[in-house]
């Protein structure tokens, strides 16, 4: 099964939270934070969105930050996604 996101929307990946802070103490499951950098499985075309044309600036394999509270959360065949509006993105990680 493939996952194609429609309109203005962006199909992310979420990297791994982060086990250690940067002292060294170890998080336990419930008190690691779910990270806001993601990378880009699948990208919409793009097109008239609410009367507007969008053009779609995010490319499939691309590390990106998105907003906390964004997105919808799916899981499909043991993996798990979130599907964000392109404008959720804040920025790219090179």
């Amino acid at each position: 099964m493939k996952l194609v996101p429609l309109q203005d929307r962006v199909v992310l990946k979420q990297l791994e939270a982060e086990e250690k802070t940067a002292s060294g103490i170890i998080l336990t499951g419930s008190a690691q934070e779910k990270p806001q950098e993601a990378e880009v499985i699948a990208v919409g075309p793009g097109g008239i969105v609410d009367g507007k044309e969008v053009k779609m600036q995010v490319k499939k394999g691309q590390k990106v930050i998105y907003s906390k509270y964004s997105g919808t959360e799916v899981k499909l065949e043991g993996e798990e996604y979130v599907i964000v509006r392109q404008n959720d993105i804040l920025a790219t990680v090179e």
